[in-house]
């Protein structure tokens, strides 16, 4: 996950946070729910809103909510509260 390590790392890429963002919203199906838990983190960590990724990051968690481990929830939890994002959908 691309945006995981550059969040890991502290390195900043606005351009390629928003290109992934665009890129991965209609592939959002095919990740599982680290996948989805990790982006999450990776946006929040380094501070990058992206309203329409963390919706849809949302529609596609409720398909896989009981696949999730209480560590995934937890970054879940922890990058809409620290985005200040609300989902209705979620919470």
């Amino acid at each position: 996950n691309t945006v995981w390590a550059y969040a890991t790392n502290g390195h900043t890429s606005p351009l390629l946070f928003d290109k992934i963002a665009k890129i991965s919203l209609p592939r959002l199906h095919e990740f599982n729910p680290q996948g989805l838990a990790n982006t999450l983190w990776a946006y929040a960590t380094m501070g990058h809103s992206s309203p329409i990724l963390f919706n849809k990051i949302a529609d596609a968690s409720l398909l896989i909510i009981t696949e999730f481990n209480s560590q995934e929830l937890a970054n879940t939890a922890w990058a809409y509260a620290t985005m200040n994002h609300l989902s209705c959908v979620l919470f």
